[in-house]
């Protein structure tokens, strides 16, 4: 995925500028596809030149150099496109499953404050995405399409994090048990 189309996808839900789009990038795409706000003004300025999107003066802007942009025709069509290329699952390359196998070959090699660290880094992210859940995604409310899209977005970060606390969890105490 570039961050074109990730950019896109935001101006398509509402247009924005530069600042308010890096803003909604941490606190919502960032969860799954991370760029920083000089990447994001940078490719701002590639997509506005090959015609996908255009910018104007935000008519907050006052004086400061405040754009507002909107996707264009071509940048829809990109992104149509985009949508239809068929995509291949991303392979699991984490350092700590290597760092496991040396210790299986090895002996023990003290991973277990790494998994500690790691499974609390999960259940800190496991409970950020339940408390988005929470606030915006209430049961018993009906909601529109996109809502239940974005819904299942969020389940992915759930199910991936609980999955991840987990493993963590049974790691540790196969790694206790030998040690």
């Amino acid at each position: 995925m570039s961050l074109a189309h990730a950019l896109l996808t935001s101006l398509l839900e509402k247009p924005s500028s530069g600042y308010d789009l890096a803003r909604r990038f941490d606190k919502s795409i960032g969860f799954f596809w991370h760029a920083t706000h000089q990447q994001i003004y940078r490719e701002l300025a590639r997509m506005e030149q090959a015609g996908w999107i255009a910018s104007d003066a935000a008519p907050d802007g006052g004086k400061t150099r405040k754009r507002l942009y909107q996707v264009l025709p071509a940048g829809e069509a990109a992104l149509r496109a985009w949508v239809r290329e068929p995509t291949e699952p991303t392979d699991l390359r984490d350092e700590l499953m290597v760092r496991l196998r040396a210790d299986a070959a090895i002996g023990p090699l003290g991973l277990e404050d790494e998994l500690r660290r790691r499974m609390q880094l999960h259940q800190t992210r496991l409970a950020a995405y339940r408390a988005i859940e929470a606030r915006d995604f209430p049961p018993g409310h009906p909601a529109t399409r996109e809502k239940r899209i974005q819904h299942l977005i969020l389940k992915t970060g759930i199910m991936y994090e609980a999955s991840w606390a987990n493993w963590c969890e049974e790691a540790l105490g196969v790694l206790q048990q030998t040690a």
